[in-house]
């Protein structure tokens, strides 16, 4: 047995303490912690937030020798237990790391927790205790870690089967807000931390019938006996990672339902389809995975080419399950869709990368974006939900079939046998299906031109526009007026005028030479402010205008060529309600 004790000894100071205790350890025994956490496919290098690791047995320092940035070896002979202690630094406001001040405490166990070289497959334990500050005596704790010991929603022991079980079970404590629900008999809970007016009824009502319709898609039990939504809700945020049976998420305010009767507008829909996605993902990416992904090697980068089936396919299906949970109409949906092509179509990055090389280089090209992503890359979400959904429409016009029937594939054969899915896997199960070899359709994934959407959707009863953008906040969906002119790049207001964040390649922005990071301050002799772009479109197409801008401190000038606004943002409309219920039956 491996024991932890974790404490939040320091919430001023964010600082967890942790002691663990080996009862038989190797000679020189090992210990390491993970580079990065599955889900989030970046090297982290957790090990930066260890402060003062030290070991001991009988009362008598153990020497410790660090191999490299995560791994260390203890002095020891392997004949008596020994003691190691350390702290972790924990500021990391995500749901990726661990976090503590005297608001919440949270933490997943890839950040905090060194594993033990050799001994990952024995059981683990935990014991967490409350903060020892009387101002928080009143914290309780939220986790799916089966307790074996200590009240519900209280802090006490925990026991998990091994390090990967140990580790995928993060841990919430807090003056949280709780509320809970079933599902298909299973008892899900909803804990809320952070200021917010959130009419929680409201909330598990409409959760509920989107993992009822998701236990409904795979056509068996839920694969886990309980579940957890835990929500970091702060003033502007969005983000979350799936779990085994839990998920950590990050929202903003604005984005939960104050009552009973709220509309589900843009905001709280955003919401509603991050909770399906991270729920969607308990089938596929923790169970239905790569088998690059059995088990996880966390020492560094593990590369896939299958990204674009376990994030793109997840993001088709978020949307699309708030859908059949009839929380959304099918006018908002194909808003949703919208605005998820237009993040594809804005992007000249889409012609450079393709699906299998956005998937392969996820660690130093998507997870790493810069001001210059959009010219570069394309992502294997908002693409691969694209793909899925040509091969969704496909199966349907020519099998009578679905993207559900390969999902219930894949949770049987691969899902339910912990079998590895390899490359063409999903391939051969669509080429099943249909009845023909898929090649051509998969052969989308390794080049890097639109895909046939504009034609397979018109035979569903639904016509796709692209048309130019009304303004910067216009997400595709909807009939806005189109802009005349665009400038090119996204800017936000300063006070002497607007910083440019990204320039896209080809647009007027790039051909008069501003840069992100730019402070554009005139444009035709007067002051740029907030609303430059509806300024421009005073002008007509064609000539151009003077600018001017500073780059860092130095004065530069540039012409402005004033060019139509390009046709980038998708908006899909209803033409036939008879032939889109064969793909929405909702």
């Amino acid at each position: 047995m491996i024991h932890y004790q974790i404490d939040a000894c320091d919430p001023k100071a964010h600082l967890f303490s942790v002691t663990l205790l080996l009862s038989q350890p190797a000679k020189n025994q090992r210990l390491t912690l993970p580079a990065w956490i599955p889900g989030s496919y970046m090297v982290r290098d957790f090990a930066r937030n260890l402060i003062g690791l030290s070991a001991s047995t009988a009362g008598h320092k153990v020497g410790i020798t660090q191999l490299d940035k995560q791994s260390w070896q203890l002095d020891c002979d392997g004949t008596a237990p020994v003691s190691i202690k350390y702290q972790v630094y924990a500021f990391d406001l995500s749901v990726r790391s661990a976090h503590l001040d005297m608001t919440h405490g949270f933490f997943n166990g890839s950040s905090v927790f060194l594993a033990v070289e050799g001994q990952e497959q024995l059981p683990h334990r935990v014991s967490i205790s409350a903060p020892k500050d009387n101002e928080l005596a009143h914290w309780r704790l939220a986790t799916t870690l089966p307790r074996s010991s200590g009240e519900a929603w209280g802090f006490g022991e925990f026991e998990a089967e091994n390090y990967d079980a140990l580790i995928d079970h993060p841990v919430e404590m807090g003056d949280f807000t709780l509320a809970s629900f079933e599902a298909r008999g299973v008892p899900h809970h909803v804990v809320l931390s952070g200021r917010h007016r959130c009419h929680m009824d409201r909330l598990c009502q409409d959760l509920k019938a989107i993992c009822e319709t998701q236990i409904e898609l795979f056509a068996t039990p839920a694969p886990f006996s309980e579940y957890l939504f835990m929500t970091t809700v702060l003033d502007n945020g969005f983000g979350g990672l799936e779990h085994r049976s839990s998920t950590a998420l990050v929202c903003s305010r604005k984005d939960l339902p104050l009552t009973q009767d709220a509309e589900v507008n843009r905001d709280y829909r955003v919401y509603l389809s991050l909770c399906s996605h991270e729920y969607f993902h308990s089938w596929n990416v923790k169970r239905i995975k790569p088998k690059r992904f059995l088990p996880y090697e966390l020492a560094a980068e593990s590369y896939t080419r299958q990204l674009w089936a376990y994030e793109g396919i997840t993001s088709y299906y978020d949307d699309l399950l708030t859908l059949r949970a009839g929380r959304v109409d099918v006018g908002q949906y194909l808003d949703m869709l919208s605005e998820t092509m237009t993040r594809v179509y804005r992007g000249t990055g889409r012609f450079k990368q393709s699906l299998l090389d956005s998937s392969f280089n996820a660690w130093t090209k998507f997870y790493k974006q810069d001001e210059n992503a959009q010219n570069a890359i394309v992502s294997y979400y908002t693409k691969g939900a694209l793909f899925a959904l040509m091969l969704d429409l496909v199966l349907r016009r020519d099998a009578g079939k679905s993207l559900d029937d390969v999902m219930r594939l894949l949770w049987q054969r691969h899902g339910l046998t912990a079998i590895g899915t390899d490359d063409d896997t999903h391939q051969q199960l669509v080429s099943e299906l249909l009845g023909r070899d898929a090649a051509e359709l998969f052969a989308w994934l390794d080049n890097t031109e639109d895909l046939p959407l504009a034609e397979l959707l018109a035979e569903f009863g639904v016509r796709m526009e692209l048309r130019a953008a009304s303004g910067q906040s216009d997400n595709g969906g909807g009939k806005p007026t189109p802009l005349k002119l665009s400038l090119g790049a996204k800017y936000k207001a300063e006070g002497l005028g607007v910083r440019i964040q990204t320039v896209a390649e080809g647009s007027a922005a790039h051909s008069a030479g501003l840069s992100a990071g730019d402070l554009l301050i005139a444009a035709d002799g007067l002051q740029v402010n907030g609303n430059f772009e509806s300024l421009l479109q005073g002008f007509e197409p064609g000539g151009e205008i003077t600018l001017h801008w500073f780059r860092r401190d130095e004065l530069m000038t540039g012409s402005l060529p004033l060019r139509s606004a390009p046709q980038d943002t998708v908006s899909l409309h209803l033409e036939d309600e008879s032939k889109i219920k064969a793909w929405l039956d909702c």
